[in-house]
């Protein structure tokens, strides 16, 4: 059962006024609060950094859901953290016709050049490295993407020039 008064992220529990409003619009447009599950995490997490296990008690409680549903949606879906991540998420393409193209080599030049494996976080909690399963953006492979946005046809050169920005 949720405590609105535990914590496990920085700060309370509780949704911005903004997202309330966010949260009334949802509720309102689906026949049963449930459905509602995947728009309210991506907000929760959004206002959060992250689905910490008391955010998803958080949003089971409001959608009146049991905890383990929540959880079970946010592990299925590889868009929902479970854990911090940097302020940049990056994202490799490692589906196979990516990873025909060079996609784990993307990967490799990316753990060299900031020294962190897949799923760890830079020092100085700037970037996350991630693989993701598809980005559906075969015909631009190698491809990745960088807080949701795409970047395609890598190359090492586009790489350390992309890496260079996030610094």
């Amino acid at each position: 059962m949720f405590n609105p008064n535990a914590t496990d992220i920085d700060g309370p529990i509780v949704f911005s006024p903004e997202n309330e409003k966010q949260l009334a619009t949802l509720i309102q447009r689906y026949p049963y609060k449930r459905a509602a599950l995947i728009p309210v995490l991506h907000m929760a997490q959004a206002q959060f950094g992250w689905l910490s296990p008391g955010v998803m008690a958080y949003v089971a409680q409001r959608l009146e859901l049991p905890e383990g549903k929540v959880l079970q949606v946010a592990s299925f879906y590889t868009m929902f953290d479970k854990k911090p991540v940097g302020r940049h998420k990056v994202e490799v393409c490692t589906s196979v016709p990516c990873c025909m193209m060079g996609g784990f080599a993307v990967v490799r030049h990316i753990s060299e050049r900031l020294g962190i494996g897949v799923g760890e976080t830079t020092a100085d909690g700037r970037v996350t490295l991630l693989e993701a399963e598809c980005l559906a953006g075969c015909g631009y492979a190698p491809l990745l993407q960088v807080n949701g946005e795409f970047h395609e046809n890598l190359t090492p050169e586009r790489i350390d020039a992309l890496l260079a920005t996030l610094r």
